[in-house]
């Protein structure tokens, strides 16, 4: 009796979670799909709230900007990492959820990762960290200097290397899927370009360079920085100072 007891209330509970995510509309699941936390990070530092009041206009960042692939070995600031990831995907809304960059949908199938070099963003250690945009907020992926590493899985270009850091930007394409059928991926490949020409524009407005490459073995990528399979690869961005 127990167990028939036991049997039905199992039952009845995955009878509710159908009703609900046959009531809930496909944006919702997305965005839903989009905050579940990965069972190997963890959560290891509250970034400083980005700034919305420059001092570069937005039409000398655009005539500024170019594609750099020599970097200098200097650091970067947490506070200059909280500024490019805020300005990439970060939340703008005072009281929502909409972000720096245009979705279809408002589904955010995009994550940002962080690989980090050894002394290269004091107080963080050199690592892949993945972006939270909710809590403006880094999660530890895995520890180490893996730049020689990202740059063999890209073809051996290995200038990336120099690069204080490297912003990955990956799709989890289902999450935009899910509403709109295979027209979501090419959504999604729209929002990585607006990911990637805010990361541009920020990085001029800091007084940093940035690099864009999209040749890399997405397989040797994502076993590399030991992301979910289901976070492909789009763009790669290095970010540092220009070598004079």
């Amino acid at each position: 009796m127990v167990y028939c007891k036991e049997r039905r209330k199992y039952l009845i509970g995955w009878l509710k979670r159908i009703v609900l995510i046959g009531l809930t509309p496909p944006w919702f699941r997305g965005w839903a799909f989009a905050q579940k936390k990965h069972p190997r990070e963890e959560a290891v530092m509250k970034l400083p709230m980005p700034t919305w009041h420059g001092t570069v206009s937005v039409e000398q960042a655009i005539k500024q900007r170019r594609t750099v692939r020599s970097f200098a070995s200097r650091a970067l600031t947490v506070d200059q990492l909280a500024q490019l990831l805020g300005s990439a995907g970060g939340i703008t809304e005072t009281k929502g959820y909409k972000r720096a960059a245009p979705s279809a949908g408002a589904l955010y199938p995009m994550d940002l990762y962080v690989v980090v070099g050894q002394n290269c963003l004091p107080p963080i250690e050199a690592g892949v960290y993945r972006y939270e945009p909710g809590q403006h907020q880094l999660s530890e992926v895995l520890k180490d200097d893996l730049r020689s590493s990202i740059a063999m899985a890209a073809l051996s270009q290995m200038w990336m290397a120099d690069a204080p850091l490297i912003m990955v930007i990956t799709a989890a394409y289902r999450r935009a899927t899910v509403k709109y059928g295979q027209r979501g991926t090419r959504y999604a490949l729209i929002e990585a370009g607006h990911i990637g020409q805010n990361i541009f524009l920020q990085a001029q407005a800091l007084g940093l360079e940035a690099g864009i490459v999209g040749a890399f073995h997405d397989a040797e990528l994502i076993d590399a920085m030991h992301i979910p399979s289901a976070h492909e690869p789009i763009l790669l961005m290095p970010v540092g100072y220009a070598l004079e």
